[in-house]
């Protein structure tokens, strides 16, 4: 059984406006849309000064471990934000609809267009709830 996930009800609200959205207009190319709904619909709803300070919500700043390797360090922002070459990962992609709501320490194992990979999630070096920053 998968490991229960924790998101804010706020990041829920609006990750859902996406995911009916795109669900909506797009036939094609979706899976990774779903998955995020399933995650979604699987996760503990709280309210974002209840969510613990080391799960990874929105726009949590991370360090990740892919298969055992090297530390990488990764913000998850919205799909309008993503930016590779700033190491700022959609929620959309396949590795940042599987971080989200795990916690530090964390293994996360989830398939991604190369295969099964096998994600370590190290810290949460920020994130908006803990440090106030979620208004």
């Amino acid at each position: 059984m998968a490991r229960q996930i924790i998101i804010t009800e706020k990041d829920r609200v609006r990750l859902q406006e996406i995911v009916s959205d795109i669900l909506l207009t797009e036939v094609d190319g979706v899976d990774h849309v779903r998955a995020l709904d399933a995650e979604m619909r699987r996760a503990r709803v709280v309210p974002s000064g209840k969510v613990p300070s080391d799960v990874i919500t929105m726009n949590s700043k991370v360090v990740l471990a892919f298969d055992g390797g090297e530390d990488e360090e990764y913000t998850l922002v919205y799909p309008d934000e993503a930016n590779l070459a700033e190491n700022k990962l959609s929620v959309l992609s396949p590795v940042g609809t599987a971080i989200l709501g795990y916690r530090a320490g964390d293994l996360v194992n989830w398939e991604v267009p190369e295969g099964i990979v096998t994600i370590c999630v190290k810290s949460v070096v920020y994130q908006p709830e803990a440090a106030g920053d979620d208004a």
